[in-house]
Parts: C-alpha cells; structure tokens; sequence
C-alpha cells in the first residue's frame, strides 16, 4: 500500500449498507475489504435509499446521499450525473461507477478529469422490465463504459468474453463473493412467518420480472411437498404490476409466505434453516444469492442460463429456464435431500476457495493500481 491511503469513490448503487440487490451487496462487502487494505471508502448513494445507521458513516466508510428521481427510468441516470459532479469537487482517486446503466456518464467523468474504473455486473438491457429506449440507453451505457474507462471488471466469464468479443478491451474478471457464514444460530424468524426449519423452499430476491417468482410458486403447487412450505424474501423497488402478479399468485396458498426484505440476523436465519434454495431465473450477472445459499451449505435448484451455470457445483441442479414441469420434479427429488455435514462443508469449501471477498478486493485494488497509470498517460483503451 501507499503511505497516502487510496480514495475510492464508489458510484452506481442505490442505498448502503443492508439494502437489497447485487450491485449494493457488492458494494458493501468489497468496500470492507478494502478499507481493510488501507483504502479510503466513499459510497455515494441515493437519499431515499440510505439507511438510518449509515447517514454519514459506517464501518469507517464515508457516506454521501445525493437526491435522486422516484423514477424507475431516471433515478440511476439523474443520480449518477449529480455523483459524477460532486466526484469532480472531491477529487477521488479513482471513480469506480457500477453497473452499465451508471457507466452510460463514464465520458463525463473523464472529460471532468476522474480516473475511472467501471464494473460490468450484467447485460441489463436483457432484463424483462425494460422497453426498446432503455434497452438502446443501457447498450450504450456499456458501449462508452467499457470504451472510455481506465479500467474494467466483469462479475462473470461470460460478461468478460462478451466485453472482450464486443468491444476488445482489456477486461479483468473479478467474480461475486459473499462472506462464510457460522453456521449457529436462533429460528425466531421462522415461527415470525409459520414456517418450519428444513422444510421449506426459499428464493431471495428483488421482486423483478427475470427472478420469475411465479414459475417458482406455480412449480411449488404443482409438486408433491407435504408439510414444506415456499418463503419468498425480498421486495420491489417501486410499485408494479409484476409485484402484485407475485402476491396474487402467492395468496392462492397459505403454503406460500411472502416475508418482505431481511436483512441481518433475520436473513442469516431464513438461509441457515432453510431446505432448499431455488433460483429460476431468466437474466442474472453471477447470482450472489446462489453464492450465500453455497455459503450456507443449502442444496441449489437454478434455470440453466449461463450466469448460472458458471456457479456449477455440487448440489446444484439444473433445469430449462421456463420449464415448469422440470422444476417440480426437482423440489420433489430434492426435499428428499439428505443434509449431512460432510456434504454441507464441501458446498462451502468453494465458497471459501473462490469468492472470498479478501481476494477480490486484493484483485480489484490492481485493477486501480493500473487504471492510475492509464490515466496518467491519457489512454483510452
């Protein structure tokens, strides 16, 4: 490390801490880990966002609200030009701008003379929440991202072969992680939501078109469960029809429970009691929620999209995105699931071995280290 701590500005997240997401929980466990390094951590965030225990600080990591639109189209776009100025009065570092959609202000940032890193967690034009002028917004966004930064990341091997076919740039990959949970711990939450440790099925999510909550729910009541019971966690940003398409379905079964988003202790709970984790998926980056459910042991039923695929493992099985059918006999073989120990440790050995976040911050604090120097002599690659 320099004997001047390194700035780090991070950009492109809604709330922080203990906000749901990917991007966010992303944030929040790489911003430990480097200021565990030596960094110096700003989150910037959005202030409808931000969380009561982090109004200017936590964990030693500055936080800055910055207003933004209640607007599901304007909000990352707004709040990620009024990040880019206040960055350009600070004077980070480097600006590191995640996600595509925030990466669409990267020459900006460059023309008000930041040093960029911009991380690609997913080719979010493909998500079904999208219309056809988002979608060319958000291609573009990768476009100027990946041509104008310093330097760039991409969460997964399909993301970096995409990066280097479309665009042939130098790309680093630099994957998800989550933190190894201890495996103890109370059921309180269970009995807050009537459900059952070990039999249950859990899914852990944002309530967004492509997590596809109801073929989980329609797959859930098709199968032969007795006794087990469907715990759906998360919640929308805003107010939709899909959302209420979910609880709708949801309402059709008292077997279906609908917890709302956890956080802290309650989500260590729901994952450490679980039976099954079930993700199906039709767009992801590279899941953390598949990541948190290795890290608890669980065995995993996943659609077979590629995102998905590169977390291929143990106890994890796959089926046709989509397919209804496929994934019924699933949850059924698989609330035969036997827990044991063994198996258990094995899961978390490659939780343990490749998406450590210590790591990851190690890989990313080069990945500044050599955008330094790519700013220093003015090239865009």
């Amino acid at each position: 490390m320099t004997a001047k701590p390194l700035h780090i500005m991070m950009l492109g997240l809604r709330g922080f801490p203990h906000v749901q997401g990917g991007v966010e929980n992303h944030v929040e466990n790489l911003s430990q880990e480097l200021t565990a390094l030596g960094c110096r951590i700003t989150a910037v965030v959005r202030s409808r966002y931000q969380q009561k225990e982090a109004r200017t600080a936590w964990n030693g990591i500055a936080v800055r609200g910055i207003w933004s639109p209640q607007s599901s189209y304007l909000e990352a776009i707004v709040h990620t030009f009024l990040g880019i100025l206040y960055a350009a009065t600070v004077r980070p570092d480097i600006l590191h701008i995640h996600a595509i959609g925030p990466a669409l202000m990267t020459p900006l940032a460059r023309t008000l003379g930041l040093r960029v890193v911009v991380t690609h967690h997913g080719e979010d034009y493909n998500r079904q929440k999208w219309g056809k002028a988002a979608k060319c917004m958000l291609k573009l966004g990768e476009h100027v991202g990946m041509r104008f930064a310093h330097g760039r990341i991409a969460i997964s091997k399909g993301i970096l072969a995409s990066v280097s076919q479309k665009f042939g740039v130098q790309c680093d990959e630099i994957a998800n992680g989550v933190k190894l949970p201890d495996l103890t711990g109370q059921s309180m939450v269970l009995a807050k939501f009537g459900i059952t440790a070990r039999r249950y099925v859990l899914l852990v999510s944002r309530f967004v078109p492509e997590k596809r909550h109801t073929d989980l729910i329609h797959a859930f009541l098709a199968a032969k469960m007795p006794g087990w019971k469907l715990a759906l966690v998360g919640k929308a940003d805003h107010v939709n029809a899909y959302t209420a398409t979910v609880h709708t379905a949801a309402s059709r079964s008292g077997d279906v429970v609908c917890t709302g988003f956890l956080s802290g202790q309650e989500l260590h709970e729901i994952y450490l009691h679980a039976g099954i984790f079930a993700l199906p998926s039709s767009h992801e980056g590279l899941p953390i929620s598949i990541l948190e459910a290795m890290s608890y042991g669980l065995p995993v039923i996943a659609s077979d999209i590629q995102a998905n695929r590169e977390l291929d493992g143990i106890a994890i099985d796959y089926f046709p995105m989509g397919n209804i059918e496929a994934l019924t006999r699933l949850l059924e073989q698989k609330a035969n699931f036997q827990f044991e120990s063994g198996l258990c440790e094995q899961i978390r050995d490659i939780i343990r071995t490749k998406y450590n976040w210590r790591d990851i911050a190690k890989k990313t604090f080069s990945v500044y280290q050599t955008a330094q120097g790519a700013s220093r002599t003015g090239a865009v690659h």
